[in-house]
């Protein structure tokens, strides 16, 4: 007992560190840049408000279990703006490695359960996973309008990006979401 609680406070202890990980992404009021630990509870409050939205397959305690756990991995290898120019094939080598890390500090039986949420969610083919990528997808985008552009300006976003970059996992995964947000889209993008 001692030794698996042990392991259990090393990881919520290192899992603290996503507080200090900053985003691209801005905070609606455009006061600060959010923290990966805030967009990660954000969008569990965005899946469980919105989970009308989903697939009647979906089970929203497995999408909010994925959403919780999908972005630790940042902790060790940064957040990889969607708009920002990345190297994916790099950026998924650090996310494994990190991932390899911090989910090998608890107890093996929750290491290969969080991992293998973690994996599903990459992978995005299970309908949980599809409206876990479709949520992730979706709030910032969200949060872009309400702050009359966001983060937008600073990478040059446009119409055909948002298309291609949110347009296909949230119409995969919610799509009355899509249908909601693209004619907002059209018209901000039209509009500058």
């Amino acid at each position: 007992m001692t030794d698996r609680l042990e392991a259990q406070l090393a990881f919520l202890r290192e899992a603290d560190r996503l507080k200090s990980v900053l985003r691209a992404s801005r905070l609606i009021d455009g006061s600060r840049h959010e923290n990966s630990a805030e967009h990660s509870w954000h969008i569990m409050l965005y899946a469980l408000v919105l989970e009308e939205h989903a697939d009647p397959q979906v089970r929203i305690d497995r999408v909010i279990r994925m959403l919780l756990l999908h972005d630790i991995v940042e902790i060790d290898a940064g957040d990889a703006p969607i708009h920002g120019q990345v190297d994916h094939a790099a950026m998924a080598a650090k996310e494994n490695a990190a991932a390899q890390r911090l989910f090998g500090l608890l107890p093996a039986d929750q290491a290969a359960e969080f991992r293998s949420l973690w994996e599903e969610f990459e992978a995005a083919q299970t309908p949980d996973a599809v409206f876990a990528k479709a949520v992730d997808r979706f709030q910032p985008p969200v949060a872009n309008l309400a702050s009359g552009g966001g983060t937008w300006r600073d990478y040059a976003v446009t119409l055909e990006q948002m298309d291609a970059r949110v347009g296909h996992p949230v119409g995969r995964g919610a799509p009355a979401l899509w249908r909601w947000l693209r004619p907002r889209l059209e018209r901000f993008f039209s509009a500058v």
